[in-house]
């Protein structure tokens, strides 16, 4: 095993988190988070053993959607900090041994966005062509509305000029053109500019979406849409040259083979394209799973995942900045999932999500909560965190939409948590209040307890990232076993190999299990726990698990030099 590798390619068993400035910490007491105040708590999250950091947009923006409504794609939102900020943001982590990646959300622009006004002046102005649009009225698109509680349709009509632009989410968010080569150019500048003030890499917003346009006309000099996300990340490569895009492609695993740069599936290519894909498939077949208390949906999908490039990687997450989306599910399977764990219609998104946060959808059980990341961390690839799932913070349905889980982070038992010492009403978003409120659930408290749930989430980050076997096993072997509720999978990379138990049920059981290569002399040894079970000539072993509980099981092997 060359361990050395796993420092070449640092996102194959990378610990990334997302968060917000804007909630994350107020320095300045304006009650917005900013940048100085992430500088301020980086030591939290290296402390937590983060690797890699995913700032969502901290553009200047018209904030009608969250920062994600971009008014100057190379500049900072001055209630955030400025440029400066930025860069002592990336030197300070960048001395903690963590990264620092950001959003790249060009599928459009905010409606307010330079671009844009002079594109709607004149319908011979220069940057016309920057966006969609049309002259005839057009058909019925309420199915392709992204968010249909806001829109009817994805065209909307400009009354200075006339005609109708393209914009598949808000109206206030037109869509860019990515057929047009100068839109093309001004993305790569936008990369080319991040990478070099230190980004490590994108996480890249909407990617099918991103691609639609490009390669539309007949005369373009690029003749897929991939030749352009290929041409993206080499431009990476080349200013940064281990920096990362990490890609929101929610599709099927065969689509999604596409969006790594491997056409024909064989996953012998090193993946040209994306660097990372979130596995939106295997995250909604987990909730599935918890719903039922049945392993049986993850172990299915973990089956069906395709072999991906040498180079690439699945983002695995149990909450994200958006809704729980559910839309690979098919309507029974998603009706479960709503009665189980969001039955009331606010806590549910556009038909098909939820916005939740996992503690309280476990209804704070705290053995489930620990079984989840458990298995998050366990399951291969890179686990991804959203900002307060490392001491179980609860959503405030009281927000509008998909800002229930974006409220500020929860520093202290004090006012506001911590965040701010402005008053309430300024804040960037109000505080979570009841049983997950900050005077139950904070960072402080949690700093001191051992045996909280911010100490699990750092022994887990610490564990994971002494098992490369999670990162690099090219397949996952789901192993044999009678228990519906149990899932048992093992994860092997050259001379590395572990077993993971979870068991989503309520009852205690003891899970036979049959490694074939095996035998006497070896041992499994909990990695979680100070346990261990010896395996039997035929390569049999027993181990008891508890009501939701999970064991890390390492295969050690007589003479074994591996730390334990």
């Amino acid at each position: 095993m060359r361990i050395r590798d796993t420092g070449d390619l640092w996102w194959k068993n990378a610990v990334v988190y997302c968060l917000d400035v804007e909630t994350f910490m107020d320095w300045d007491d304006d009650g917005v988070g900013d940048l100085p105040g992430l500088v301020q708590r980086i030591d939290h999250l290296a402390d937590l053993g983060v690797t890699c950091l995913w700032l969502m947009p901290f553009y200047p923006t018209a904030d009608l959607d969250d920062g994600y409504d971009i008014t100057d794609f190379f500049g900072v939102d001055p209630r955030l900090g400025d440029a400066g900020d930025l860069v002592e943001l990336v030197r300070t982590a960048r001395d903690r041994g963590i990264r620092v990646i950001a959003d790249l959300v060009v599928n459009h622009t905010s409606a307010e966005h330079p671009w844009f006004q002079a594109a709607r002046s004149s319908k011979d102005n220069a940057f016309r062509d920057f966006y969609v649009w049309r002259s005839d009225p057009p058909p019925d698109t309420s199915d392709q509305v992204v968010f249909p509680d806001k829109e009817e349709g994805i065209w909307t009509r400009d009354e200075r000029t006339g005609e109708w632009y393209r914009h598949r989410f808000y109206r206030h968010q037109p869509d860019l053109n990515t057929a047009n080569p100068k839109v093309r150019d001004m993305i790569a500048k936008v990369v080319g500019y991040w990478a070099e003030l230190g980004l490590s890499g994108f996480r890249v917003d909407a990617v099918p979406f991103f691609l639609a346009d490009t390669a539309a006309n007949p005369d373009d000099d690029v003749e897929h849409p991939h030749q352009y996300l290929k041409e993206l990340r080499a431009l990476l490569t080349r200013r940064a040259g281990d920096a990362i895009l990490m890609g929101e492609v929610n599709l099927p695993y065969d689509q999604q083979l596409q969006f790594f740069g491997d056409g024909d599936g064989d996953g012998e290519d090193d993946g040209p394209e994306l660097t990372l894909q979130f596995d939106f498939v295997g995250m909604q077949h987990l909730y599935l799973a918890l719903a039922r208390q049945d392993a049986g949906p993850i172990a299915r999908t973990l089956a069906q995942r395709p072999r991906i490039p040498r180079d690439a990687q699945w983002a695995t997450f149990v909450r994200n900045h958006d809704e729980l989306t559910l839309d690979k599910l098919d309507e029974d399977e998603r009706q479960e999932v709503f009665a189980a764990f969001g039955p009331d219609p606010d806590m549910q998104l556009y038909g098909r999500g939820l916005r939740r946060r996992l503690p309280p959808m476990l209804d704070g059980d705290p053995r489930r909560v620990r079984m989840v990341y458990s298995l998050l961390f366990a399951l291969p690839g890179t686990p991804v965190l959203f900002y307060g799932e490392e001491i179980g913070m609860g959503e405030n349905l009281a927000a509008e939409g998909r800002l229930a889980v974006r409220t500020p982070m929860q520093w202290t038992s004090g006012p506001n948590g911590g965040f701010s010492r402005a008053e309430p009403r300024r804040l960037a978003g109000p505080v979570t209040d009841g049983g997950f409120g900050p005077e139950h659930v904070n960072v402080a408290d949690q700093r001191r307890d051992g045996g909280s749930l911010l100490t699990f989430v750092q022994t887990l980050v610490r564990r994971y990232r002494e098992c490369p076997e999670l990162g690099w096993a090219e397949e996952v072997e789901v192993l044999d076993q009678p228990h519906a509720a149990v899932l048992a999978h093992r994860s092997t990379w050259d001379d590395a190999s572990m077993v993971a138990l979870h068991n989503l049920g309520p009852e205690p059981v003891v899970v036979p299990l049959r490694l074939d290569d095996c035998d006497e002399g070896v041992r499994l040894v909990d990695l979680l726990a100070d346990d261990a079970y010896d395996v039997a000539a035929d390569g049999g072993a027993e181990v008891a698990l508890d009501a939701y509980g999970y064991r890390w099981l390492r295969v050690v092997r007589p003479g074994s030099r591996r730390l334990l």
